[in-house]
């Protein structure tokens, strides 16, 4: 057989190789293929031009993805011949729903009813909200749903039984009034410390404000508001003790968290506001003072809203003497305030305290029995490293009118020393002239220690521990109240307490401590 040449051979080889390469060729620019396409529940076959993405591709099969809508490849792939499309339509769908909040059912054990007796003070409420759900469905299936709002249309009343819980406290005859603040409702003993009765039911009492009328005739105090933390934190209300059938009167003012308090000798009360906040604290003070009257009228301002010095966006606070002048107690200092002028008058700076959080110290504040003195505490130095500012120690000081004299009385008390004076009896004059004053139990934790409470001579002398005993936990921060006159005629001074939760009354001559209640809800406390 005759042999093919060398160059004919070649020519063979390649022209079979040539034939390969145009059977395995991808399709060109313009050329068409077919592809499938699942959506909406349909399948169906389109043909497209070679290197058009699957965005091209839906809008040649007339099919509008939503801006929300999912693709298997994504829109951007460059699709081949045989590839399968897949369109997940997804759905984004907000819903309200009304759903009923039941309400609390709160217990108050109460040592005037006899045991196992049960009262109805308030029928408990439901509540309403409306929640609004963010709803996500794929292809119609819901595969997700997400609360994203909550509207309260209806705040929710608990039901308040009280319970008859037997006493085994002795009773005390008393002078005057003493209200206490137990389960967000106000309470009064008048006469005897068994005679006590309900004057506020509502529940939502807060003890930010809870403060008798000098005659203990007006119960003044600030109750939960009904509005959004945001929008209102509370309110100011009084009510008159005496009436059998009290009712509550409002007192035209609200967000009132650090001060309000009778103004001697009228029947008007001053109160400081701030601003709500959604950030910690939850407010923005004003440093503000206003005027207003418990027979009517719209409050007056005493003094205008101001930065209030440093660390101001917390507060200040402010006391009443006896003949209705009126300090200030701010973080940065003490002073007076000019009520006719309307501005701050400075008596004695002092060094802030870096808290390194969201709460700022207020200088415990209060006046001599006679105005002429105030007492107070001031924030002291340390040795270094430790900066002023950064100082654990705190000494309870006094600041004299007649002289012009500031001293300190006592060293390394505790921030919250809380100084309280024994009152002048009706007749004018006083027997005990004595500061009652909390004393911290752990010198350089005073912000979170316990206290003991104890007495001491005006000048700072013949210092004594009354309650409780070493043996036993101290109490909370908190102001001694002292009690207008004697207790059954008998010659002793009694300071009132909690501790506990229950009220105790301690004789400020003996240290003999008796305890009033035994039901462990008492938050506040006045006597008048």
């Amino acid at each position: 057989m005759p042999r093919l040449g060398l160059r004919p051979r070649l020519l063979f080889v390649l022209l079979s190789f040539a034939t390969l390469i145009a059977a395995c060729r991808s399709p060109q620019i313009g050329e068409e293929i077919v592809i499938t396409i699942n959506a909406d529940g349909t399948t169906r076959d389109i043909s497209i031009s070679a290197g058009s993405t699957v965005t091209q591709a839906l809008q040649i099969a007339g099919i509008l993805p939503g801006s929300m809508d999912r693709s298997e490849p994504p829109y951007y792939t460059i699709l081949s011949a045989g590839d399968i499309v897949t369109l997940t339509r997804v759905e984004e769908v907000f819903e309200t729903e009304e759903i009923v909040v039941p309400f609390e059912r709160q217990i108050i054990r109460n040592e005037t009813l006899t045991e196992g007796e049960t009262r109805l003070v308030q029928a408990g409420v439901n509540g309403l909200e409306e929640v609004t759900y963010r709803r996500i469905l794929e292809d119609k299936v819901e595969i997700s749903k997400s609360e994203v709002k909550t509207l309260v249309i209806k705040e929710a009343l608990p039901e308040i039984v009280m319970v008859g819980a037997q006493s085994s406290f002795t009773p005390f005859n008393i002078p005057g009034t003493i209200a206490y603040l137990a389960g967000g409702n106000a309470w009064i003993m008048e006469g005897s410390t068994a005679n006590r009765r309900v004057i506020v039911s509502t529940g939502d009492l807060d003890g930010r404000i809870f403060t008798l009328s000098p005659n203990g005739e007006y119960l003044v105090f600030t109750r939960k508001s009904k509005k959004t933390a945001d929008e209102e934190i509370n309110t100011l209300w009084a009510v008159r003790t005496k009436n059998l059938d009290p009712k509550l009167i409002s007192l035209q003012a609200s967000n009132v968290v650090h001060f309000a308090s009778w103004i001697p000798g009228t029947n008007s009360v001053a109160y400081s506001t701030v601003e709500p906040r959604n950030a910690a604290p939850g407010w923005q003070a004003n440093n503000d003072l206003y005027r207003v009257s418990i027979t009517g009228g719209s409050p007056r301002r005493l003094l205008s809203a101001n930065s209030g010095g440093v660390y101001g966006w917390w507060g200040m606070s402010f006391a009443y003497s006896p003949s209705g002048v009126l300090a200030y107690s701010r973080p940065d200092g003490i002073g007076l305030v000019d009520q006719d002028g309307g501005y701050l008058k400075p008596l004695l700076e002092i060094t802030p305290l870096n808290t390194h959080s969201d709460w700022a110290w207020i200088p415990p504040l209060a006046w001599g029995a006679d105005g002429g003195s105030l007492y107070f505490v001031s924030h002291a130095p340390a040795q270094p490293p430790i900066s002023s500012e950064e100082s654990p120690y705190f000494d309870l000081s006094a600041a004299s009118f007649s002289n012009e004299a500031t001293v300190t009385l006592i060293r390394s008390t505790g921030m919250f020393a809380y100084p309280s004076v024994s009152p002048i009896d009706a007749n004018g004059s006083e027997k005990n002239y004595q500061v009652a004053y909390l004393q911290s139990i752990f010198i350089e934790q005073s912000d979170t220690s316990r206290y003991r409470l104890l007495v001491m001579d005006r000048d700072g002398s013949n210092k004594k521990i009354l309650f409780p005993p070493s043996d036993l936990n101290g109490i909370e921060p908190q102001t001694p109240v002292w009690a207008p006159g004697k207790i059954d005629g008998q010659e002793k001074d009694f300071i009132a307490v909690i501790y506990q939760g229950n009220l105790w009354l301690i004789d400020s001559g003996s240290s003999e401590a008796y305890q009033v209640t035994g039901d462990g809800l008492l938050s506040k406390i006045d006597w008048k």
